[in-house]
């Protein structure tokens, strides 16, 4: 089995980078849409349903491996022009490809840097509503923004896993729209602790291996789970 990553493109423009929350929430968002995407034209027509969907199989059986990459200009342009979906939130553009062979990057992707995604909120964001999907950071750990937003994209992965069909069409009819906040150290060792989804990062990058990084919250995963 060829091991896959999934590629993620923020758009970072000099003079005017996203803010940190909102390029969190469209990372986030965007796996979901990835996902939702190639399942429905699975269903829909077994022609359509072949557009991603191997890849999208092989690299949900392994380690769900995600890169965030940052573009601008030229760059940025080139990745729209690569399969794969644009998904905004706010300040931010992220696109999302279909997983891609870890060693055999398309060249306008492998080219793209890695560093550089240090980006910042210029204001504190809302507290998330009852019905919100929401992906809490673990409030102990220091990310870059691109590392959050990979580790953001697993535990929207997670919440997509545990949904079943009416929760999926519900959260398909507001976009699949995320919340992403960092817990206070209190609420975070209590939604660790709850039995929510907690995302355990690999390693291979700024963190220790088997840190918690991200709790998944939505309304369908808290069946069985104490009020927090």
């Amino acid at each position: 089995m060829t091991e896959r990553v999934l590629p993620l493109v923020v758009r970072i423009e000099r003079a005017a980078p996203p803010r940190r929350t909102d390029a969190l929430e469209a990372a986030a968002a965007a796996v979901p849409r990835l996902l939702d995407h190639a399942e429905n034209r699975a269903e829909n027509s077994a022609e359509d349903g072949d557009e991603w969907s191997g890849e999208i199989a092989e690299w949900q059986d392994g380690r769900i491996r995600k890169v965030v990459r940052r573009a601008r200009g030229a760059e940025w342009r080139r990745a729209l022009a690569l399969p794969g979906i644009t998904v905004t939130v706010g300040t931010a553009e992220v696109r999302v490809h279909p997983p891609v062979p870890l060693d055999d990057w398309p060249r306008d992707l492998a080219r793209l840097q890695v560093s550089g995604t240090d980006l910042e909120d210029d204001a504190v964001p809302p507290e998330p509503g009852p019905g919100d999907v929401v992906l809490w950071v673990n409030p102990r750990l220091t990310m870059t923004a691109g590392k959050a937003m990979a580790q953001a994209g697993h535990g929207a992965q997670f919440a997509w896993w545990g949904a079943g069909e009416a929760d999926r069409a519900a959260w398909r009819g507001r976009g699949f729209a995320v919340r992403v906040r960092t817990a206070g150290a209190g609420r975070w060792d209590a939604l660790a602790g709850s039995g929510l989804p907690v995302v355990r990062d690999a390693g291979f990058t700024e963190i220790e291996p088997g840190s918690a990084t991200v709790v998944a919250d939505a309304p369908w995963l808290r069946v069985g789970v104490p009020d927090l």
